[in-house]
């Protein structure tokens, strides 16, 4: 790499689009340098439904980073997520191949050809493979093995978790960014970067479920014994809590949103013993009108509960709930609404905490939110695939061979970007 280069992950969702920039350098620096976010209008439960109003949102949320870091971008690694996604569990086999007959060693290649066994899976034409994630190897019969390199044996078995998308999900997307000036590192699973970002190894030891509570879907990613192992997604978000408002109390959209975000509330202890009002601007030349604090409870409180029960009931599809020892982490914008949390956990009757991102340098004030875990998360994963070292939580704040951690802004850069966007 070459000093200082650039790493830019795209979190595109239902509501709101957010980018994360981080800057690296050979002596090991890693720190984000600019966060921004824009809102979303052209995605439906994860899925483009307008490209135009998409890649409108994606190059004001990089820009918006741009000016905060002093960059320029001209590629990302992006996430992606919704009901199109799917996960399958698959199993490959293949003889060692050894230069002892007697002494078999398991090779890096033998690795790869297990794990080439697995992805041989007969998807439909109009499905794309996001991740290969191998669960465990078996050699020799012998099960519960982590890591075979330099093993013994003849037999190498591998069982992987497959993850794929839709193709034309996949490609619309990658179209927006396009057309939006960047070019596409490549595609994430958003639960799973987002896990990267706010999970221990010590939950992902134990079993851990992490929810990432959208605007358009909910989707999941449980973890057992240090691996992804199964996903999952449901069709509710945060937009239905807020169309709930809006229905309920006939106000409008963004107004009901602004509620939702100021004085949402989903677990009763958390109310003020005082009753205390929400003043409603009217619509129409209406006067505005007070709304109480418990009315918007008893119109969120069953929203959320309904999302935490379907997922429970996904999770519960494929093991019991018992067996997350490192009980759930919710991410996402619905993480933040009050008494999300309380309410999940006794729902799930499981420990339940925020996923905030771990500090990793730089502007850790602006980036310690659930609502940016997926895009700091996707800077961890493109950091790693492009060979980078992984930065430790709690590294520093500065990145060397900066005094301020900012650049001046190259003004020929931004004007290339401005035209490669408009016209190309």
């Amino acid at each position: 790499m070459t000093r200082n280069s650039i790493i830019v992950g795209l979190d595109i969702g239902t509501t709101k689009v957010r980018a994360v920039i981080a800057e690296q350098s050979p002596q090991g620096g890693f720190s984000i340098t600019g966060v921004g976010q824009s809102p979303s209008t052209g995605l439906r439960k994860g899925v483009v439904v307008n490209i135009e109003a998409t890649l409108r949102s994606i190059s004001a949320a990089v820009e918006a980073a741009e000016m905060m870091s002093g960059q320029v971008a001209d590629n990302c690694w992006t996430g992606i997520s919704g009901s199109h996604t799917e996960g399958v569990i698959s199993r490959g086999v293949v003889a060692v191949n050894g230069k002892n007959r007697t002494h078999r060693e398991i090779s890096g290649d033998d690795m790869e050809r297990v794990l080439e066994a697995a992805r041989a899976v007969d998807f439909s034409m109009d499905r794309k493979i996001l991740e290969v994630i191998p669960q465990t190897y078996i050699v020799d019969s012998q099960s519960g093995i982590r890591d075979p390199l330099h093993m013994i044996g003849v037999r190498l078995e591998s069982e992987v978790l497959i993850i794929t998308c839709s193709m034309t999900s996949a490609q619309n997307l990658v179209k927006c960014v396009n057309r939006a000036g960047f070019r596409v590192n490549g595609l994430v699973l958003q639960t799973l970067a987002a896990g990267r970002a706010v999970l221990t190894e010590e939950e992902k030891e134990m079993g851990v479920a992490l929810l990432d509570l959208g605007g358009g879907t909910s989707n999941i990613l449980v973890y057992n014994q240090g691996a992804a192992c199964f996903t999952a997604s449901v069709p509710v978000g945060g937009a239905q809590v807020t169309g709930d408002i809006s229905i309920v109390k006939n106000i409008a959209a963004e107004t009901a949103e602004k509620i939702k975000l100021e004085a949402g509330c989903c677990w009763e202890p958390l109310l003020d013993e005082v009753e205390e009002t929400v003043i409603v601007p009217g619509m129409g030349g209406r006067a505005p009108f007070p709304i109480p604090r418990s009315l918007i409870l008893d119109i969120v409180k069953p929203r959320m509960t309904e999302i935490f029960q379907m997922v429970k009931a996904k999770v519960g599809e494929y093991s019991p709930l018992r067996t997350l020892g490192g009980g759930i982490v919710l991410t996402g914008g619905g993480a933040n609404l009050l008494g999300s949390a309380d309410l999940a956990a006794e729902v799930f009757n499981l420990p339940v905490r925020i996923g905030n991102p771990l500090p990793v340098g730089g502007l850790v004030d602006d980036y310690r939110n659930p609502v940016y875990a997926t895009a700091v998360g996707l800077v961890l994963e493109g950091n790693e695939r492009e060979g980078g070292a992984a930065p430790s939580p709690g590294a520093s704040d500065a990145v060397p061979g900066h005094s301020d951690g900012i650049n001046p802004l190259p003004i020929f850069a931004k004007i290339g970007n401005w035209i490669k966007r408009e016209f190309f």
